[in-house]
């Protein structure tokens, strides 16, 4: 198992809603630009058997079915991407009062690590660098939307 991205932040938001926030997997094109859109099953809540389809912005499309998912913990979910089995896993931790760090996960295993797991990595690094700011504040304007009304 390579490490291909590891990638922490924090939210200014309590958990819950964060943990909301990015499990609307279909809304995910929103903030991130690499996603053109997502199909999710079964319908509803994120869960333990959810699986899905991203189609990227490259035309390219990748799926996932979920691994392992502890509400308001993590969800991890695999797909094969390019050759090698890839794990993504969300971490999701209360940081302080009404904040959230949250960890972005990324391994590679199987024969193409060595050949495409580089570029993988740089390219899926970048895509967050772009997407996790507007994830940021997409989260923290649904907290400040609350505390208006």
């Amino acid at each position: 198992m390579k490490r291909i991205v590891d990638k922490v932040f924090t939210v200014r938001a309590p958990l819950a809603l964060t943990w909301d926030h990015l499990a609307k997997v279909e809304k995910w094109p929103s903030w991130a630009k690499h996603i053109r859109s997502v199909v999710k099953s079964p319908p509803g809540p994120l869960c333990s058997e959810s699986q899905g389809t991203f189609r990227l912005s490259n035309g390219l499309t990748t799926a996932f079915r979920m691994a392992e998912f502890e509400p308001l913990r993590h969800w991890k979910w695999v797909g094969i991407f390019l050759g090698a089995e890839i794990s993504y896993d969300h971490i999701f931790t209360e940081s302080g009062p009404g904040q959230t760090t949250m960890r972005f996960v990324v391994d590679a295993e199987g024969w193409s690590v060595p050949l495409v797991g580089g570029i993988f990595g740089r390219l899926y690094r970048r895509n967050l660098d772009r997407a996790v700011p507007l994830l940021i504040r997409e989260i923290e304007a649904a907290v400040s939307s609350r505390a208006a009304h």
